[in-house]
């Protein structure tokens, strides 16, 4: 089915990674179309995104993500913005050039004093509304640097606590960044004019530890929430409040044919104190990938709590290098599953009746998927599985 709405996000280098991949893959797990789009950047070229958490200094600390392909044409979708339900700017520098690009900010004027459609705003992109004349008179919110920015340009400063908060003014929607893509996804889609039906109520588990893949926690993470989930993420080495560290592990350039290197990403925050854990409640559990499975399948609490959730019928979803866990539970047995080349012999040691190279794969209650350029699939059959739906 043809997407029924669609979103356009504007790209540059340098913009925020997560506030990129977030709503991106969240709203195409979702059915809405998303073309991203670059001043100077054709389709198919690649963004380099930036990677902002505090990393134990005074500001933010800024480091490498990855390459995120830009899908239209920045001339052709400035010239018919009507077909746009939404616009999103994610935060990072490149906003400062878009800032004085007459034809971006003229294309940020028309969408939100013209159109007057949907806008998000995050972290430091409300200076591009700024630029536009259109933050006048509107309550806003952003990272606290920018607090004089928003004032200046006669908005009305709201204080981002906590860091979840989205705050909506009309058409405009602004939060201080990443940490509130769960609100930020779930005001877009209402004011896009979404129902979401069996949201509430459902609670998602996810488990983590050290060098989990970037991508693959976060975006789950937050796309769930985005529909109503209760989320929450545990380790069995870590306690509530303490994070994680993310790995990046972006393609290898075509040329090189090599293994993607790894990169330090975001912090990713443990939410829930693993001896409080109970499978009975929630209604699933996530199994992100990088090389926190290699130390999860060495605690057997973790191996056993994983064959728990799937010995009482409840959804088991697991990307990348998740499925050593799955493995270890013996929980890949006879089943359809999606793997990409780290897991692909383990899979089928472990029973496997198919692997699939690429993709996601539901079977039964068991999701899996090859990898971080697949979540947007994963995401959509996690969603299917748990009773949610989404409508327009």
């Amino acid at each position: 089915m043809a997407p029924c709405k669609k979103v356009l996000m504007l790209c540059g280098d340098y913009m925020e990674d997560y506030e990129a991949a977030v709503p991106f893959y969240s709203l195409a797990a979702l059915g809405v179309a998303v073309d991203c789009a670059a001043p100077g950047k054709a389709p198919g070229d690649a963004c380099l995104t930036a990677v902002h958490d505090f990393l134990g200094h005074e500001l933010y600390t800024e480091l490498p993500g990855h390459r995120f392909a830009v899908t239209a044409d920045f001339a052709a979708a400035a010239a018919d913005l009507s077909c746009y339900d939404a616009l999103v700017v994610p935060g990072g520098r490149f906003v400062e050039q878009l800032s004085v690009d007459p034809l971006a900010v003229s294309l940020v004027a028309e969408f939100a004093a013209e159109m007057r459609r949907p806008v998000v705003v995050t972290c430091h992109s409300q200076l591009l509304l700024a630029a536009a004349g259109a933050m006048r008179g509107v309550r806003c919110t952003a990272f606290f640097s920018m607090r004089h920015v928003v004032e200046l340009a006669g908005g009305r400063w709201v204080e981002p606590e906590p860091f979840g908060l989205c705050i909506t003014d009309g058409h405009v929607l602004s939060a201080i960044g990443w940490p509130a893509h769960g609100e930020i996804i779930r005001e877009l889609l209402r004011a896009m004019g979404a129902r979401v039906d069996g949201g509430r109520g459902q609670a998602v588990l996810f488990l983590c530890a050290d060098y989990v893949d970037d991508y693959e926690a976060n975006v789950p993470f937050r796309a769930l929430a985005g529909v109503g989930c209760r989320v929450e993420a545990a380790c069995p080495t870590k306690r509530k409040g303490e994070s994680c560290v993310t790995a990046i592990y972006d393609a290898a350039p075509a040329a090189t044919g090599a293994v993607s290197d790894e990169k330090r990403g975001h912090n990713f925050a443990v939410t829930a104190d693993w001896d409080d854990v109970d499978v009975d409640q929630y209604d699933c559990v996530v199994v992100p990938g990088g090389r926190a499975p290699e130390l999860l399948v060495t605690h057997e609490k973790a191996v056993a709590l994983v064959r728990k959730f799937a010995g009482k019928g409840k959804v088991v979803a697991s990307i990348d290098q998740g499925h050593l866990l799955l493995a270890t539970a013996g929980l890949l047995n006879d089943k359809n599953c999606a793997s990409g080349v780290p897991m692909s012999v383990i899979a089928n040691l472990a029973g496997a009746a198919s692997v699939q190279p690429d993709g996601a794969v539901a079977d039964g209650k068991l999701v899996t998927a090859a990898s971080w350029p697949d979540l947007a699939m994963f995401i959509a059959h996690i969603i299917d599985l748990l009773g949610i739906s989404v409508s327009f």
